[in-house]
């Protein structure tokens, strides 16, 4: 039998105020005058964090609209424009939520790789590493810092680049930079994790490496979204730690029904991910019966609203595109429901369960 050998994020640094140390983290990364490339998320045009960006050079800061989630096209008009600018580039740094760091990720392995990224959509179809990229969350839920994929949405698919490059070389961990997120935003991205870890959890390819991280990562967010009565410091600091523990369990195993589902949903409606996940984990309590209890009980206790309905309306052929792109997802299927798992998720089920929505 073949283990996993997979790659981790080089270099990590965990603590607040440690974005005041990103210009000496990145001074030995920079090539002569080839810049690097801030992608930030617009949330936060004009707003202070910008100003503490440490520009040299020709440095650009550019800032990524996440109102969608990434698309192929975006991210090669991006690496088309950014090469034909300056030749070449030092590196891209992602500050942001999940979309803004996929973004990072997939912009870098472009800036090096020939063709369309929608080419690279899949397991291990990227042969050649990117430029250095580092990234830095101003949300925490994701496991987006931590993972090798970036998810993007195709001309045909929303699937991510899974490889060995694709992993940040660097990560800055600052709770403080999580502090102004709206507290839905906060709530859906942090049950992104939770969800990574029920289904993390409850897989068929779970083991001890998964499973430690992702009993950590669940404890830490049961401790901020069913223990505390007020958001407060710690909570940012536990949630940042739960994303990356999170995103650490699913690196050796993988997520599941709520995930394979909510791809759909963003697929065909642009459903942010954090979001999908929600609407449909309020649905699934024939597959994680004591989640979906705890998820609808942190629904109430933090008073957020949860979409309903979102498939009313659609037509069948839409239906069926939904349907394609979800049981495109073989994997989280696998691991959801095991071998057979065709025999037991059929598209009419699938159909009733987005009819649900």
């Amino acid at each position: 039998m073949a283990f996993r050998n997979f790659k981790m994020v080089s270099y990590v640094v965990y603590g607040r105020g440690s974005f005041n140390q990103l210009d000496e983290i990145l001074a030995p990364q920079r090539k002569g005058d080839a810049p690097m490339v801030f992608l930030v998320d617009h949330f936060f045009e004009g707003k202070p964090l910008i100003a503490r960006i440490p520009l040299r050079g020709k440095d650009k800061v550019i800032f990524a609209d996440t109102t969608y989630e990434p698309k192929t096209t975006q991210v090669d008009a991006l690496a088309k424009s950014l090469k034909e600018e300056f030749g070449s580039i030092s590196g891209v740094i992602g500050i942001g939520g999940g979309s803004t760091l996929d973004l990072a990720k997939a912009v870098a392995l472009m800036i090096t790789n020939p063709g369309s990224s929608a080419d690279y959509q899949g397991w291990d179809l990227v042969q050649e590493a990117g430029v250095y990229k580092a990234g830095i969350p101003t949300l925490s839920g994701t496991g987006a810092e931590v993972s090798r994929t970036t998810v993007l949405t195709g001309p045909t698919r929303k699937l991510g680049m899974n490889s060995d490059f694709t992993p940040f070389d660097q990560i800055v961990l600052d709770p403080e930079l999580t502090k102004d997120a709206p507290a839905n935003q906060r709530f859906y991205t942090g049950m992104d994790c939770y969800i990574h870890c029920i289904e993390s959890l409850e897989g068929t390819f779970l083991n001890e490496f998964s499973k430690s991280y992702g009993e950590k990562a669940l404890q830490l967010c049961q401790k901020v979204f069913v223990e505390k009565t007020e958001w407060d410091e710690e909570c940012d600091d536990q949630l940042m730690m739960a994303s990356y523990a999170g995103g650490m369990s699913i690196a050796y195993s993988q997520v599941g029904v709520a995930h394979a589902v909510s791809y759909g949903l963003s697929y065909l409606l642009g459903t942010k991910h954090g979001i999908g996940n929600c609407i449909v984990m309020n649905h699934l309590e024939d597959y994680y019966p004591a989640g979906v209890r705890e998820f609808k009980y942190m629904v109430e206790k933090n008073k957020i609203e949860i979409p309903q309905g979102i498939c009313k309306g659609l037509t069948e052929d839409q239906f069926e595109t939904m349907i394609n792109v979800s049981m495109g997802m073989k994997p989280l299927w696998e691991n959801a429901l095991g071998k057979d798992w065709e025999k037991i998720m059929t598209r009419e089920k699938l159909r009733a369960l987005y009819n649900k929505l």
